[in-house]
């Protein structure tokens, strides 16, 4: 890798991590806020809002790399429009639920970021591929079930609380939780081979890319156990 002006660092990559968090967090509150004030109409627009900002926020960043120091927060701002509504939805069918999650989800980067730090977790090429065909698999699952929704069919069991539906989510949070140990590699190396400062940034999305995925999971896992 080339020597940049100012290279990456880890703690770089953290600081950013934490500011996009706050604002996804900042732009979740206010859907929740609209939500449980009764402007259900207003709160349902500002999802599709965060939609469509995500995706377009989304393709410039893994396409383009280019300003990702603007992106990315953009990105975070409509992820939160969108998670602060779902969170809100099932909020009203399991009350506490949410506050769980967002615990667990912190737990269980806690503890990758422990067993990547002992290195009882490595990210070797191996590993990595693996992940990545998990992970692969469970978005076709997912676009599978989409598609078929649309014609009145989805993947079966995987939706239910049956055994099934719960062996299937909890096989879903724990590549969710594998894929931080890519993002913490990401990270490392990054600022072991002095890439551009840059990086940063791109670091801390994928972080939160993982994150945001990771609560979902564990909401929809968690949903499941509670209709038990």
């Amino acid at each position: 890798a080339t020597l940049a002006a100012e290279p990456m660092t880890i703690n770089g990559a953290i600081n950013k991590t934490f500011f996009l968090l706050l604002v996804l967090v900042a732009s979740s509150y206010g859907v929740w806020d609209l939500f449980t004030k009764g402007y259900t109409d207003k709160a349902m627009m500002l999802m599709g809002v965060g939609f469509i900002v995500s995706i377009i926020a989304f393709l410039v960043i893994v396409f383009s790399r280019k300003a990702m120091n603007i992106w990315t927060p953009v990105y975070a701002a409509g992820e939160g429009l969108i998670l602060g509504g779902i969170s809100v939805i099932f909020e009203k069918s399991y009350p506490g639920i949410a506050v769980q999650a967002v615990t667990a989800t912190f737990m269980a980067l806690g503890s990758m970021l422990f067993l990547y730090k002992i290195g009882a977790i490595k990210c070797t090429e191996k590993f990595r591929s693996v992940i990545f065909i998990s992970t692969l698999s469970i978005a076709g699952i997912y676009i599978i079930n989409l598609i078929g929704s649309l014609f009145g069919m989805s993947v079966p069991q995987i939706n239910t609380s049956s055994n099934i539906g719960i062996g299937f989510s909890i096989i879903v949070v724990i590549i969710a939780s594998l894929n931080l140990i890519i993002d913490f590699d990401f990270i490392e190396r990054g600022a072991q081979s002095l890439i551009s400062k840059d990086f940063e940034w791109y670091g801390a999305f994928g972080l939160m890319v993982t994150l945001v995925w990771l609560y979902l999971e564990i909401l929809r896992l968690f949903s499941k156990l509670r209709d038990r």
